[in-house]
Parts: C-alpha cells; structure tokens; sequence
C-alpha cells in the first residue's frame, strides 16, 4: 500500500504549490540532518546491476533527479539519501537573482504536470560552489568511489543582454566547473526572456566552445560538457544540434526541458489559461521526449552520451528510455507527486528487470570489475 498519494492530497494538494516543494524540501533535508541518512541508505541503496558507466564515470544507477529541484546545492547529501544516482544542481546563473513574482508554479494534478515560469530563481555561482565542493567531500566520505555524481546546469542571467550572454556563462563556469562532476549548458528554459534564441546553431556554437575552455581550465581537468534542449525544436532544428555536438566532440546531449506547448491536456482550459506563461513539465511532455531522443540516437549512435528527461514516472518509463538509447536518465515532475520513495521503487524495478532479463543488459551497464 502506498501512502503518500494520500498524505500528498490531504497536505500538499490545497496548498501553494511552490510552498509545499519547500516545505516537502525541507523535511527531506530534516531527515539527513537528524543522522537518517545512514538507515535510508540502506534501505535506498540501489542493487549493484544498476551501475551505469557514462561520461567517463561510474553511476549507481542509471535514474538521477534533473535540474530543477535542487536549484542552490541546499540538499545534495540528503536526495542523494534517496537513491538518485546523479543529482542536477541549478539552473545556476552569474549573477544572484530572485526570479519572477510570485505565484511561478501551479500544478495540473488531472495531468500529473506541472507549470514553472520560476525565472532560474538562484543565489548566483559564487554563493552555489562551496555548497557543492562541500557536499562532493561528504558524498566521497560517505559513499566511497562509487558516490553518487553532481552535475551543474547553468544559465543566463536574466539581466544581462543576449550580447553579453557568453561572458555571463563563462563566469559561472569558471566558478563551478572545479567542483562539477559534469557541466551543463541551459538555452532551452523559456521563462528567461530570448533563452531559446541561444539554440540557433551558429549562436550555440562559440557558446558551448568558451565555456568548455574556460570550464576546463578552471578546473585544470576535462568536465564533461552536455547542452540541454527543448522539445519544441524542429525535428530540422534537432537534427542541427546533433550535429553540432558531434563536431565540436561535446560530450553529450540532455532530452528534453519542458514546453510551452498545452495540447492535449486534461486540466480545465480556462485555469490553464489564467495559470498563464511557462514550461509544461510532466506525463504530457512523456511523447514529444522520447521522440527527441530516438531521433537524437539515430543522428549521433554511441558518439554521445544521451541523458533522457521528461514525463519519466515509473521504472518501465526509464527502461523505456535506456531502451531507446539513454545512458542515463531523469526525472523530476513525478517526484511532486511520488513523494521521497519514489527513486528506490524506480531502482528496484530497473532491477528486477535486469534480474529477469540478464541477456538483455543495457550497454552502459559498468563492466563487471567496475560493480
């Protein structure tokens, strides 16, 4: 029997929906905090057949909490507690920032979706780093070699104008890329104003080239480098971006960010019309994401490291997506509505398929001496 459906409609379903993310946030950090951590990690932690080799390095398992939730590096430790096998910091930008007015997020319970137009609401690269330097030392101490990874999404700063962007983005990976396992580069969020006009390919280009050299420096090591897309983008417009990762040797591609598209919704169409701007995350996104992603692994093969995101909700969702050529994937929106057991049911499916299927083994398994 499952609780929390119950305890989310009787707690958090009336509620703002961006209060109770921080109220829900908050008593997962409690949990650590109080010293559960080390009973959550034995009971959470994933089988050894999920470990997972992508960019270079090994991950507990294939499924990792995307971009979003954690946005400063407040609560890396404590998620990682949960079973994610990645945790995506951000969107960081330069600069502090408060993000757009309030109310930002609005739920679509019929839809089991969300609306943000939060604005990368963050307290700026300066102020994020130590976090996350701090929670690598922890996550090291605690797991060993085989810790859960971190990766760093950055975006534009909303005041800085589109000229000035690439000085922005280097700044802040100047600042995080020392303490990122990989880095990723934000174009496809549409609630900073002309962020998607970054995915043009000849924009995108000295964009992903700068900040690989200056995050590379900074860190005197190869970070891995990965831009996250829209799934509105053109099947052509995809295409382009293949191919530019490809030239330029990025080291991968994230599939999808959310939408500003509300077709085929279920939610009263006049609230989703008041609720107004943002992105659609959610089941609703589950289609168009997959699609991106099968399109992605035929244009670029195994030359990519494919990180899948996007209406993800149960263990079939990511096998699906491991399936469809994901190394790694994401979720987030589920989580809302899931509650913080969420990432262990999905590990425990993910194997018991592995334990039913062995000759099936997806191809980024690690290597037996790896596990």
């Amino acid at each position: 029997m499952r609780l929390y459906p119950t305890f989310f409609r009787v707690c958090f379903s009336w509620m703002d929906a961006e209060r109770a993310h921080k109220i829900g946030f908050t008593l997962i950090k409690a949990s650590h905090a109080i010293g559960a951590g080390s009973l959550l990690r034995r009971m959470f932690a994933p089988s050894p057949l999920l470990k997972t080799t992508a960019l270079g390095m090994v991950f507990p398992t294939p499924f990792g909490l995307a971009a979003g939730f954690d946005k400063e590096g407040h609560g890396i430790n404590a998620l990682a507690d949960l079973g994610f096998g990645h945790i995506e910091v951000g969107t960081v930008t330069g600069q502090a920032q408060p993000g757009n007015p309030q109310p930002r997020l609005f739920r679509l319970v019929e839809d089991r979706a969300v609306i943000n137009r939060m604005g990368f609401n963050n307290d700026g690269a300066a102020a994020v780093e130590p976090r996350i330097a701090s929670a690598l030392t922890q996550l090291g101490t605690t797991y060993g070699s085989h810790r859960p990874l971190v990766g760093v999404n950055i975006g534009k700063t909303k005041t800085v104008e589109l000229d000035d962007a690439l000085e922005d983005y280097l700044f802040s990976a100047r600042t995080l890329a020392p303490a990122a396992d990989y880095l990723v580069v934000n174009v496809s969020s549409p609630n900073t104003p002309g962020l998607r006009l970054l995915q043009d390919v000849q924009t995108l280009r000295p964009l992903l080239a700068g900040v690989r050299e200056a995050a590379d420096a900074a860190a005197k090591r190869h970070v891995p480098l990965l831009v996250k897309i829209a799934p509105d983008l053109s099947d052509d417009d995809v295409d382009d971006v293949a191919a530019l990762a490809l030239d330029m040797g990025l080291d991968g591609i994230i599939c999808t960010n959310t939408t500003i598209s509300r077709d085929g919704l279920a939610a009263d169409a006049t609230m989703v019309r008041e609720i107004g701007a943002g992105g659609l995350s959610g089941a609703p996104l589950k289609a168009r994401s997959l699609e991106v992603l099968r399109r992605l692994k035929a244009a670029v093969g195994d030359r990519l490291t494919l990180i899948s995101v996007g209406g993800v909700e149960t263990g079939a969702d990511v096998q699906e997506r491991l399936d469809a050529g994901a190394a790694l994937v994401q979720g987030y929106t589920a989580f809302l509505y899931e509650g913080p057991f969420w990432a262990v049911r999905i590990n425990r499916e993910l194997a018991a398929h592995r334990r039913k299927f062995p000759h099936l083994v997806h191809p980024h398994t690690a290597h037996p001496h790896t596990a």
